[in-house]
């Protein structure tokens, strides 16, 4: 393995997640609602199981909105002009992300609910 390949390739993915923060808001509203997540489980104190569940679906939206903006920027590229197939795409993408998020809010209520009414 070529080090200074991986180190090079590393920096390009996290250029890519700079430039997807700074540039799409989405993006940036998932992970603060993920971070208010994260917080709310450590003061609940889940168990290491609701950990890993909670930690893979933060994981699924945020890689989802991640391909769903590449997808974006690719159909951007390739025609400004209006295309149902270009639409589709750019739909199906983006509805990815919102099924992935409204299954992250119920995987959230399952997890957390408990922990609220116990208090």
């Amino acid at each position: 393995m070529n080090w200074q390949k991986e180190k090079k390739r590393f920096a390009c993915a996290w250029a890519g997640m700079r430039t997807a923060i700074k540039e799409e808001e989405h993006l940036r509203v998932h992970i603060a609602l993920a971070v208010v997540a994260i917080a709310a489980a450590a003061v609940a104190r889940i168990s290491k199981w609701e950990w890993l569940i909670l930690l893979l679906t933060v994981g699924s939206v945020i890689t989802l909105e991640l391909i769903n903006t590449a997808i974006e920027r690719v159909v951007n590229l390739m025609t400004t002009d209006f295309h149902p197939l270009a639409k589709a795409a750019k739909d199906i993408a983006a509805a990815a992300v919102l099924f992935a998020a409204i299954v992250a809010v119920a995987i959230g209520i399952i997890i957390f609910l408990p922990y609220m009414i116990d208090k």
